[in-house]
């Protein structure tokens, strides 16, 4: 279990990292939607390495898949274009709260009502309380005076 709070931590930690790097790729070629077409590259790329290493074969399954479950290729679009537009006149800072305000809404609605076959984990009014102070605490880190 540590294992995966550790990768999750560092997926986390990149981010913020992914929106910098290519919010200024985006800026210094003047356009922000070919800075994302290059991300998808990359990450196709290593998407295909991963897949090659790990065993092709699940890719033969993809057809009997609902259709809805693709429309995260979607959202991961949607995800790094906006980031990549809105990063550098926002904020790096401004923009990862809001993704972050976002996820935390959405994390809780999927395990409250195990949406798309997710776990199925009750929002407590402690859980609904943590979730407060994330957000109290992810406001502080932006919002608050600096001196």
């Amino acid at each position: 279990m540590t294992h995966h709070a550790l990768i999750m931590l560092a997926a986390g930690f990149g981010i913020p990292v992914l929106a910098a790097l290519n919010a200024r790729l985006g800026a210094n070629i003047g356009g922000p939607a070919a800075a994302a077409l290059v991300l998808f590259t990359v990450a196709l790329t290593c998407a295909g390495v991963a897949t090659l290493l790990t065993g092709p074969g699940a890719l033969t399954r993809l057809a009997g898949q609902p259709p809805h479950l693709f429309g995260a290729g979607v959202l991961v679009a949607f995800y790094v274009l906006s980031i990549t537009w809105i990063a550098p006149v926002f904020g790096v800072g401004n923009a990862v709260f809001f993704v972050l305000l976002g996820q935390l809404v959405s994390a809780g609605l999927i395990d409250q009502f195990g949406l798309f076959g997710a776990r199925q984990v009750a929002l407590s009014p402690l859980r609904v309380g943590g979730l407060v102070l994330m957000t109290a605490g992810l406001a502080l880190t932006q919002f608050a005076p600096r001196g």
